[in-house]
């Protein structure tokens, strides 16, 4: 099931650019924040676990101090991202390293260590039943095919594990989407999965008890180069089906023109967000894989 014509290059090239990309970064932490929230509802304590769509992998890093045993797992189609988000915590490690070494221990220091993996999410490089946790925080969204990878994740799950993941929803950028139907009949927007039919994938793909939920977020912008800078910091537009070329000088300025007729009352660009939550588990196998149905019986424990 296709969400959308995206071009998994253009993705990765709109990614390339990690500086870029931090300044959206506001963003992915809330929507973090609020993921951790709802995780430590559900009592799991991983052996290992991986973070789809790492990025500069700190969600890997917050998801450390839940599970300090844990073995961590990153991956991202941007290495890019990949190689910024390694400089980032080995001059962080190196910082803490020479603080600590001053009265930690050398048999009692650890190398709280990442591996990143740059790779598709539908084709991930791991082998089958390798983690007990699947985290993925607003990166869903970039995949053409969400069906084949809610399959690859189950494949990568344990038993009983847990995915917890965020993307974006229909309405997201709405006003966006609006502006731009004044200027062209081409699509600058992605035309986001409802929850709904994420909710009916994670079933076919194989998931238990799926459960979805949605918020919409609301940001401000006193101008509207600044909402068009957010926008392409969190990823731009990516479709196969988009405008070859620049967008021209006289279709942005009819752009701007758009959007600032859409300033509120204080003078403020709305730019709507429509967060979506899912999460499920990894059910225990009722079929082997040649197809033989699996019968489990508990017995009654005999009297000593």
């Amino acid at each position: 099931m296709l969400s959308a014509p995206i071009n998994l290059q253009l993705v990765r090239r709109l990614f390339a650019d990690a500086e870029k990309i931090r300044t959206s970064d506001f963003l992915r932490r809330e929507i973090a924040t609020r993921m951790r929230e709802k995780l430590e509802l559900v009592k799991i304590q991983p052996t290992g676990f991986l973070d789809a769509g790492c990025g500069e992998a700190d969600d890997i890093a917050e998801l450390q101090k839940y599970y300090p045993a844990a073995q961590a797992y990153g991956v991202d189609a941007s290495l890019a991202m990949l190689e910024a988000g390694r400089d980032k915590h080995v001059a962080a490690k190196s910082a803490v390293g020479r603080l600590l070494a001053k009265w930690t221990p050398a048999a009692l220091r650890q190398d709280g260590g990442q591996h990143l993996l740059c790779a598709d999410f539908a084709r991930l490089p791991m082998a089958s039943a390798a983690v007990d946790l699947i985290w993925s925080n607003l990166a869903l969204h970039w995949h053409p095919q969400p069906d084949l990878v809610f399959a690859e994740w189950r494949r990568v799950l344990r038993t009983e594990g847990l995915l917890m993941f965020s993307c974006f929803g229909p309405d997201t950028m709405m006003e966006l989407r609006q502006a731009f139907a004044e200027v062209d009949d081409l699509p600058h927007v992605l035309p986001f999965v409802d929850m709904h039919d994420f909710g009916d994938m994670l079933v076919n793909a194989g998931f238990s008890t799926p459960v979805m939920d949605m918020e919409k977020i609301t940001l401000t912008y006193a101008d509207a180069d600044k909402l068009l800078d957010d926008v392409r910091a969190l990823g731009g537009n990516p479709l196969m089906t988009r405008r070859q070329g620049l967008l021209g000088r006289k279709a942005y300025v009819r752009l701007l023109a758009a959007l600032d007729k859409r300033k509120n009352a204080d003078g403020r660009i709305a730019l709507t967000l429509e967060v979506i939550y899912g999460h499920a588990f990894r059910p225990v196998n009722r079929k082997t894989a040649a197809g033989e149905s699996i019968v489990r019986f508990d017995l009654p424990k005999k009297s000593p």
